[in-house]
């Protein structure tokens, strides 16, 4: 080991890269949604937004998402029916959902998120509880890989 350069060239760095991670937001509440962006980028997350569904299925045919948080209730496309546009688009993405509602037990959604069985948060959603579920989907979806 040279002294004046205490990591030799043979030697692997110490350092280590993390990995940004990609996520998608969808909702239609612009207050929420730039809570969601605000709080996720302090913990270095990339952060791309959408207020409803067909906005967000722009998004996802062109940009890889490590995580796709969404409301369920939305104008132009709900929350439901991005979610099967993506699976019939980019079915490897159907497990990177995480939804979020403010309509706990809806009849009109509760058997489509049964079906699937997805991350659901009932509004309102804790900062800490949020980040949790980011967190359990991007260890899952890293499983999955």
């Amino acid at each position: 080991m040279d002294p004046l350069n205490p990591v030799s060239q043979s030697e692997p760095s110490v350092v280590h890269e993390l990995a940004t991670h990609h996520i998608l937001v969808v909702d239609d509440d612009e207050a929420l949604l730039e809570a969601f962006r605000e709080m996720l980028q302090m913990n270095d997350y990339q952060v791309s937004t959408a207020t409803n569904g067909v906005e967000a299925l722009k998004i996802v045919m062109h940009q890889d998402v490590d995580v796709i948080i969404c409301d369920l209730m939305m104008p132009t496309m709900a929350g439901d029916m991005f979610y099967l546009a993506v699976e019939r688009t980019k079915p490897k993405l159907c497990h990177r959902f995480i939804f979020v509602t403010g309509y706990e037990n809806d009849p009109k959604f509760s058997p489509f998120l049964k079906r699937i069985n997805a991350v659901v948060l009932n509004k309102p959603v804790t900062m800490n509880r949020l980040l949790d579920s980011v967190y359990l989907t991007l260890t899952r979806s890293a499983h999955d890989r």
